[in-house]
């Protein structure tokens, strides 16, 4: 059984399928790119889940799902998400 990812600023091509993780940043030299991830909504503070690898990189955000290319996917630093919850 292999462990979930737990470091923060980590490229969005490390999530597993199924994980979901909130955008912290995106890097772009590209404006057409960021201009790009603003309007599906890819900002930073958003929750996105991986929905699918292969043959295409797929990411849920809300009730909407978006295939992301190479560029967009380099671009995008996540923080993932806990299933668990801690108790205080």
């Amino acid at each position: 059984m292999h462990k979930s990812f737990s470091a923060q600023d980590s490229s969005l091509k490390l999530l597993r399928f199924g994980e979901r993780g909130m955008i912290t940043s995106i890097h772009t030299l590209r404006d057409a790119t960021a201009q790009a991830l603003r309007s599906m909504g890819l900002t930073p503070g958003r929750t996105i889940t991986l929905e699918q690898r292969f043959p295409r990189f797929i990411v849920r955000i809300g009730n909407t799902c978006h295939a992301l290319d190479e560029t967009a996917i380099n671009a995008i630093y996540v923080r993932v998400i806990q299933h668990s919850t801690l108790s205080h």
